[in-house]
């Protein structure tokens, strides 16, 4: 309160000449004149001049005559500059005032100062008798202002600086003239306020290493923040490169995109607006697809007995390290001391596992459901969260909790069981292609590899653009294991009792993970048509005049009139900023197609396009009849052109190879970042102990036999690794 109503008085006193404002702070007198006049001068033309002249005195001790005003003190007095003065309840820096020409002065150490500006402060010192803590700043009036106030209001001005820059950067400003004294001042106000604080406006992150200084060759560096991310000079978030730092490239662009945030519970993510609404696209395809194969959807509990989980012994080994345990319902305050424990009283009979999948609970239904043939068979699936306990995380490729749909169906065959299993992995495959744009290899798991329970597991591997693979989805033939471990029994048609055959399939959330990995470049996220929120963004530009703005409205409603007659999902961004700000948020967005719209437009009748994977804009003549086919099909080509991308490089980086030392001289001298790896088709033969091996040597895994070159066993060839007979066909990698 105190703060505001002085910075008001100071605020009013600038604007009306010859003002006087008091601080309401022990009745302390703030002088301030315009026009470069002293403070005497207003003080003069109070009527409590006389009164206050007695005590009124300069920051060096000398009376300041009333009538003393900039002009009379020439001749007589000089200007002292500012100094910090150390008082009992901390350092006070003094900007400076007249004092009689000659009179000596000796300011204390350190004080001395070449402008009005203060150095970097001193260190405070705290008062017995005292809560101050801080620093304050002499306003030239008498009265202190607090550091807190003098630091807002240097970021304030930094901010509207950075702002600007960025608009006449986004408008496509490259005139140095232009930009140059913007970022002068920019740097002036960072230099203000380290001489203020002590510390850079942008500080480096904690345990960053220290930047090489440029070299005299080196141009001075257009961005701050280097690896990792960071501010630009601008104020901009920079999104690392790829080539630089890949790993780092993934979270900045998810990051800079809003798709997901840090939350307090360490592992987990939080899925921002955006993150949801690309999830919620692609959940509603699959979900119809699902449901065009017979599956009905239901759901299950989220905390299963641990008894359950300890029937199925190869599932049990399988989840046991990754489980999340209740073991009390109720909690009460601490006896010895503050917060809260689980309550001694309320510990459950038998401990609750939060579900790492949900095997174990829906068989145990399936046992009180299925009872004849004529139950069969039954397909079953779910939406839910799972929980698994992972030590190392990153957002949408591993988490501790994640989003998926697992699906869990029983037959009463094996053969129509596994006929299942492999339908749906097709489903997923489709969907990766189709939707996202990811093409896939379909392939079996290694028996290392496969699902806990599962006497086979299906699978499809894409492959990111720093040639890692990545699982994006699978589907386990269960064969009879869990029909057996809780005893469930079907009567057949001649009126015997037989396990049923089982069969279980998932994707997750990792999906959007592949998704980003596959299509986004270094300006941030890329999205596929078929899967983006809005597949296009309208953008009115050149706004403010009535009669502008009344031609872009009219010609805006028969757009959205148009697009509204389709399945197009559009969006018109009417925010209250300027043009370049909002193509550069949809660009980091991923958004595929961006409509420009500005008077001259309607007057030539057209639209200027802007797709996300081209770098030029181009022109569309307008027809109410034929501009939403159009839109649409430019929509289907970018959908189309990335996918055709994707499947260039999984061609490019699939390289047969009959030699280890090839594949593994490859791995040893790559990393994450230099897109040097890929996969690797090789002939094998399967054996558990010589995988585990390879592992060890090279961090490459078997991701699959692929299905296309498993169609018959590969004679004549030798395993690239043992040299004993092939057995089949394996794709290696490194993989997330």
């Amino acid at each position: 309160m105190k703060a505001g109503v002085a910075a008001a008085a100071i605020f009013v006193s600038v604007l009306v000449p010859d003002t006087v404002c008091f601080s309401p702070s022990g009745g302390a007198m703030m002088l301030r004149s315009t026009r470069g006049l002293g403070a005497a001068r207003a003080l003069a033309n109070s009527g409590l001049g006389a009164r206050r002249a007695g005590a009124l005195r300069s920051t060096f001790g000398a009376p300041l005559s009333p009538m003393m005003t900039a002009e009379s003190a020439e001749p007589d007095m000089v200007w002292r500059q500012g100094y910090y003065e150390t008082l009992a309840d901390g350092a006070v820096w003094r900007r400076g005032a007249y004092a009689a020409r000659g009179a000596s002065f000796t300011p204390p150490a350190r004080a001395v100062s070449s402008s009005a500006n203060p150095p970097t402060p001193l260190p405070v010192v705290e008062a017995a008798d005292s809560s101050k803590t801080e620093a304050e700043e002499d306003c030239g009036c008498g009265e202190a202002m607090s550091l807190d106030d003098i630091k807002v209001n240097i970021k304030l001005d930094i901010e509207k600086v950075g702002e600007t820059i960025r608009a006449l950067k986004s408008e496509g400003v490259k005139d140095k003239t232009l930009l140059q004294p913007h970022i002068d001042e920019l740097l002036a106000l960072k230099a203000k306020w380290q001489s203020v604080t002590g510390q850079p406006y942008d500080p480096p992150k904690p345990g960053a290493k220290p930047k090489k200084e440029a070299t005299k060759k080196e141009a001075a560096p257009a961005a701050k923040g280097g690896k990792g991310g960071g501010k630009a000079e601008d104020g901009d978030f920079k999104i690392t490169p790829r080539a630089e730092d890949y790993s780092k490239w993934y979270q900045d662009v998810i990051s800079a995109a809003q798709m997901v945030d840090q939350s307090p519970v360490k592992g987990c993510m939080v899925i921002r607006p955006w993150g949801m609404a690309v999830w919620d696209e692609l959940k509603d395809d699959l979900n119809r697809r699902i449901k065009a194969k017979g599956v009905q959807n239901a759901y299950f509990p989220l905390l299963i007995p641990i008894s359950f989980l300890s029937k199925e012994a190869e599932h049990v080994e399988g989840f046991a390290k990754e489980c999340a345990v209740v073991t009390h319902h109720r909690l009460t305050a601490n006896p010895d001391g503050p917060g809260l424990i689980p309550d001694p009283a309320a510990k459950l009979e038998e401990p609750l596992i939060v579900r790492p999948t949900s095997e174990t609970i829906i068989w145990d239904m399936f046992g009180k459901w299925i009872s004849s043939y004529r139950d069969l068979p039954l397909k079953i699936n779910q939406w839910a969260n799972v929980v698994r306990w992972e030590l190392r995380t990153r957002p949408f490729l591993r988490s501790a909790e994640f989003l998926w749909q697992e699906g869990h169906t029983a037959h009463a065959s094996k053969d129509e069981a596994d006929a299942h299993a492999r339908e749906m992995l097709d489903v997923y495959a489709d969907v990766a292609r189709e939707v996202l744009g990811v093409p896939v290899i379909r392939g079996c798991k290694s028996p290392s590899e496969r699902f806990a329970g599962a006497d086979e597991t299906y699978t499809i591997e894409a492959l990111m653009q720093n040639g890692w693979a990545l699982q994006s989805g699978t589907s386990h033939f269960l064969g009879q294991n869990f029909a057996r471990a809780f005893d469930v029994q079907f009567q057949t048609k001649d009126q015997t009792s037989e396990l049923v055959w089982a069969t279980s399939w998932g994707v997750s959330t990792r999906l959007l993970g592949a998704l980003v990995m596959t299509h986004s470049d270094d300006s941030g996220l890329v999205l596929p048509p078929r899967v983006a929120p809005h597949q296009v963004v309208i953008v009115p530009v050149g706004r403010g005049k009535a009669e502008n703005n009344a031609k872009v409205d009219a010609f805006l409603e028969k757009l959205s009139a148009d697009l509204h007659k389709t399945d197009i999902r559009f969006h018109i961004d009417n925010r209250d900023m300027m043009p370049g700000a909002k193509f550069y948020d949809w660009e980091r967005k991923g958004v595929p197609l961006r409509i420009e719209l500005g008077p001259r437009d309607v007057d030539a009748g057209q639209l200027v396009l802007s797709a996300r994977i081209e770098s030029e804009k181009t022109t569309m003549a307008y027809d109410s009849a034929t501009a939403a086919s159009c839109i649409l099909d430019k929509l289907n080509s970018i959908q189309d052109q990335m996918l055709a991308a994707a499947e260039a490089r999984l061609t490019s980086m699939t390289r047969p190879c009959e030699s280890y030392e090839e594949m593994k001289a490859a791995f040893l001298t790559s990393t994450e970042s230099n897109q040097g790896q890929g996969l690797w088709l090789v002939p094998w033969k399967c054996d558990a102990e010589n995988e585990d091996l390879i592992k060890v040597e090279t961090r490459a895994t078997i991701r699959c036999y692929p299905f296309e070159h498993n169609q018959e066993p590969p004679t004549g060839k030798k395993c690239f690794y043992s040299g004993e007979p092939a057995t089949h066909m394996a794709l290696f990698a490194r993989a997330y």
